[in-house]
C-alpha cells in the first residue's frame, strides 16, 4: 500500500479505558499522534460505554473531528465524520415504571453495602444505559483504586449483578462490568455490538476491534466475540499501539 492510500474497506474500532488510555486517564500525546497516523491507513472509530463528555475528557474535546466514528454509550449516541448520526433513549425503551423499580431496588441494595468509603453519584442516568457504582462516581482516583482492589477480592459488583439478574429476570435487561468502580445496565442488544449495526451500512470488508474487558461479563466481550469483527485482546494502551503497528505498518 502506498504511503497515501487509505484502505477504506477496513475499520479499526477501539475501546477507550484500558485500551487507548489508562483507566479514566487522558490519552498520551504519543497515542493521540499514533491514531492520526493510523487514519492514514484505515478508518478509525472509538466505542466507549461512557457518555460523550467523559470520552472527550479522556481523548480530547476534538475527538469527534480526529477519528471517523465516535460511539458513546456503546453507540447509542453515534457520531460520524464530526456529525451526530443517531441517539437512543433508555427511558423511552424501558418505560418509567420498570425504570423506577430498577433504580429503587439498586439504591436499596447499595444502602446495605458497607465499604471503606462511599461518595456521590451511585446511579448515573445516560441516554442508552444506567451506570451503577457502589462506591459512587465522584470518588477520587485513590478511592477508585481502593474500591477496585476490594472488588477484586470480594466480587462486590459481580454479586450485585447476579442479584439484579435474578430480580429482573425476563425484563429484557443486560449487564456488563467494565472499568474499576461500576457496571452498566441496558436493554438486551444495547451492548457494544450496537455500533456494528450502524457501521454495517458503510459496508466494511474487515472490522478490527481492540479491547481489554473481553472475557464473558466484561463490556467488550460481545463485540470482541462477534463474527462481524476480528477481536484483539489488549491489556494496556502500549500493547494496542504495538499491535496496530504490527498489523498496519509492517
Amino acid at each position: 500500500m502506498s504511503e497515501t492510500a487509505v484502505d477504506s474497506n477496513t475499520l479499526c474500532l477501539f475501546d477507550v479505558d484500558g485500551t487507548l488510555t489508562a483507566a479514566r486517564q487522558c490519552v498520551t500525546p504519543d497515542m493521540k499522534e499514533f491514531l492520526e497516523k493510523l487514519r492514514t491507513r484505515v478508518r478509525v472509530g472509538v466505542v466507549g460505554g461512557s457518555d460523550l463528555s467523559k470520552i472527550k475528557e479522556q481523548l480530547g474535546d476534538d475527538v469527534i473531528q480526529k477519528v471517523d466514528y465516535v460511539f458513546a454509550e456503546n453507540g447509542l449516541v453515534a457520531y460520524k465524520n464530526g456529525q451526530l448520526l443517531s441517539i437512543q433513549s433508555i427511558q423511552a425503551h424501558m418505560g418509567e415504571e420498570l425504570l423506577q423499580d430498577f433504580i429503587n431496588f439498586c439504591l436499596n441494595y447499595m444502602a446495605k453495602i458497607k465499604l471503606p468509603k462511599k461518595r456521590g453519584t451511585f446511579i448515573e442516568f445516560r441516554n442508552g444505559m444506567l451506570n451503577v457504582s457502589p462506591v459512587g462516581r465522584s470518588c477520587t482516583q485513590e478511592e477508585r483504586r481502593e474500591f477496585y482492589e476490594l472488588d477484586q477480592k470480594e466480587k462486590i459488583r459481580e454479586k450485585f449483578v447476579s442479584v439484579l439478574k435474578e430480580e429482573f429476570k425476563g425484563k429484557g435487561l443486560s449487564f456488563s462490568i467494565g472499568g474499576q468502580i461500576s457496571f452498566d445496565v441496558f436493554p438486551d442488544g444495547w451492548d457494544k455490538r450496537y455500533c456494528l449495526g450502524i457501521v454495517e451500512k458503510d459496508n466494511y470488508s474487515t472490522i478490527h476491534f481492540f479491547g481489554d474487558k473481553t472475557k464473558p461479563g466484561g463490556n467488550d466481550y460481545e463485540i470482541y466475540s462477534d463474527p462481524r469483527t476480528i477481536g484483539h485482546e489488549v491489556t494496556c494502551p502500549e500493547e494496542t499501539h504495538k499491535l496496530c503497528q504490527q498489523l498496519f505498518f509492517q
